[in-house]
């Protein structure tokens, strides 16, 4: 059984609105030992925004979209998203929530496959990893860590 991680603790922006990007340093590669088994992928990825940004993030095996959401008109599919304008006592905050995911996937090869995290900004401004969309130097600013883990499981 093999298991392999990356972590990502330096921060990420993505300002082309509507455009996935490769999110740098949040990939993993692994080579199963056989066609048969499956990679069980596990992750947390923190993503902030500015005023009013949809911030998405998809789940990518090689140039292959996997684990997620169905079409459905004009809404992009995603592995998760979420808005990042939050609003308390009439002043905006914008802050990072934890996209995590699990998913057991069957890539059905003995090549390495990598595993990749893409972000989409979902409105007309930027969308992050690791940080808000307020970053001003003090200490309730935030920093964080996004992580993917894979393991190979065997088939019996």
């Amino acid at each position: 059984m093999q298991v392999v991680q990356t972590t990502k603790t330096d921060t990420f922006t993505q300002s082309s609105t509507d455009t996935w990007s490769d999110v740098t340093g949040l990939s993993v590669s692994i080579t199963p030992a056989s066609a048969s088994n499956k990679i069980l992928v596990m992750g947390k990825v923190a993503v902030g925004g500015d005023n009013s940004v949809y911030g998405m993030t998809k789940l990518v095996r090689g140039s292959t979209d996997i684990f997620i959401g169905d079409s459905a008109s004009n809404r992009t599919r995603a592995t998760s998203g979420t808005y990042s304008h939050e609003t308390f006592g009439g002043t905006a905050h914008y802050g990072m929530v934890d996209q995590s995911f699990t998913f057991l996937d069957s890539p059905a090869t003995t090549s390495s496959t990598t595993y990749k995290i893409q972000l989409r900004a979902g409105n007309v401004t930027s969308a992050y990893i690791n940080r808000g969309g307020y970053d001003a130097n003090n200490n309730f600013a935030t920093r964080t860590a996004s992580s993917i883990i894979v393991m190979e499981i065997s088939a019996w």
